[in-house]
């Protein structure tokens, strides 16, 4: 199996994790429960295990922590007891908005670390012991490249407290399997647009990098004609002269 095939299973096993525990499979498990007779609180604890087992089984597949995992699960936990102790199905709704909140709040806390958490989660991505990620890396002297990563963290930021604040809005204002419908879609949706937002402001970062450096090489080509000038005239005085 060559490189790119293993890339492809890989990326559509991912894909089909995320379709099966977090988003169908739950919504497919809270209505059979529900049509079964369960109450609104059981049916969505016990749907709430498959992202729980989804989580599990990417730490398993990975054999590493993930800071986004534990984040998922501890939100599901505090979802579930808080569900079970009061009996109102809103709570464990709830629950999405705990992982979303403080990932929002890790965002804006990073910047004033050492390294923003956006562009630690992309040297992460790209590979800190390859090349590439080498080079990655060796970008972080340049101003206009910290202020991106800077910027893109702040936006993450900002965005994940706005979700959880709008998921716990709609948790209270629409009957449970709406609630539950679009908390499950609505991080995909979210991820998608930062992504896409990001993309699409790196790309003018780039452009605007580019033409800002060929200014500068024009002027510095015009100041080193300038500078010739002179010592060309009095090489012409000095020749004419003999």
């Amino acid at each position: 199996m060559t490189n790119g095939d293993q890339h492809n299973r890989t990326r559509f096993l991912n894909l089909a994790m995320i379709a099966v525990f977090d988003i169908a499979g739950p919504l497919v498990a809270y209505s059979l429960l529900r049509s079964a007779g369960q109450s609104a609180v059981t049916a969505l604890v016990l749907s709430g295990a498959l992202p729980a087992v989804g989580v599990a089984a990417g730490l398993i597949r990975h054999r590493r922590v993930d800071a986004i995992g534990i984040l998922v699960l501890a939100g599901i936990a505090v979802g579930t007891v808080l569900g079970l102790l009061s009996g109102n199905p809103r709570l464990v709704l709830v629950e999405g908005s705990v992982p979303t909140a403080v990932f929002g709040l890790l965002c804006l806390g990073s910047l004033w670390a050492r390294r923003p958490l956006i562009y630690r989660f992309a040297v992460e991505f790209i590979g800190a012991d390859t090349p590439k990620g080498r080079e990655f890396e060796s970008l972080w002297q340049y101003y206009g490249f910290r202020h991106t990563f800077r910027l893109f963290t702040v936006v993450w930021g900002v965005t994940y407290l706005a979700e959880a604040a709008a998921r716990i809005i709609i948790v209270e204002t629409t009957s449970t399997g709406t609630a539950l419908t679009v908390s499950k879609v609505m991080p995909y949706v979210v991820a998608a647009a930062l992504f896409a937002w990001m993309f699409a402001y790196g790309r003018h970062a780039r452009r605007e990098g580019e033409r800002l450096a060929a200014e500068a090489q024009a002027e510095a080509q015009v100041a080193a004609q300038g500078a010739a000038e002179p010592a060309a005239r009095e090489a012409r005085a000095a020749t004419s002269v003999r």
